[in-house]
């Protein structure tokens, strides 16, 4: 028998897909708790990821696609001479200023989402190699990817983050709930 959580996901593949892209999001906001700027810039490890970096690149992406699926141009345009920018905390950006953008690009996609007619809904990609080679996708294609894509950097920030002071995802998640 399965049983059935109460909330507001029940039933609702809409909501049920952006508590998943909301649940991969906290696992990036989290890995920065408690850090400096000097800490969320610097790259502990072998890799040119930064927690800083990593909480960039995902809104900035997050935005393009939601852009791309709205048929607008992104906030950011990357090609291949400058992709790596988006990987960087450049000038006077902040962990604060882009978690203050994240958010609006979160609540965007929210919104976005849960007013589009249908999931099914599809939108055409550029012809690019590592695209889908069907050239569209759909609304529900574009929500698992989103949720691939912040799972995967979530794990980077995961490492980087044990390797700037020990604290694991699970402290975090404890820190995150205390404070």
């Amino acid at each position: 028998m399965v049983e059935h959580v109460a909330s507001e996901t029940s039933g609702d593949e809409r909501g049920a897909l952006l508590a998943f892209i909301e649940d991969q999001r906290g696992g990036v906001r989290r890995s920065l708790l408690g850090l400096t700027e000097e800490q969320a810039r610097s790259r502990p490890s072998a890799s040119e990821l930064s927690l800083g970096g990593l909480l960039k690149h995902v809104a900035e992406v997050e935005q393009g696609w939601v852009a791309r699926a709205r048929r607008e141009p992104p906030a950011v345009r990357r090609d291949e001479s400058n992709w790596h920018e988006s990987f960087r905390l450049a000038g006077d950006e902040t962990v604060a200023s882009q978690l203050a953008r994240w958010e609006q690009v979160a609540a965007e996609t929210e919104e976005f989402i849960r007013s589009a007619p249908s999931l099914d809904d599809t939108f055409p990609l550029p012809p690019d190699p590592w695209f889908p080679p069907e050239g569209r996708v759909s609304l529900r294609w574009l929500c698992l990817h989103l949720i691939r894509e912040t799972a995967r950097h979530a794990g980077h920030a995961d490492i980087i983050r044990e390797s700037l002071d020990g604290k694991t995802a699970f402290e975090l998640v404890a820190l995150e709930q205390a404070g």
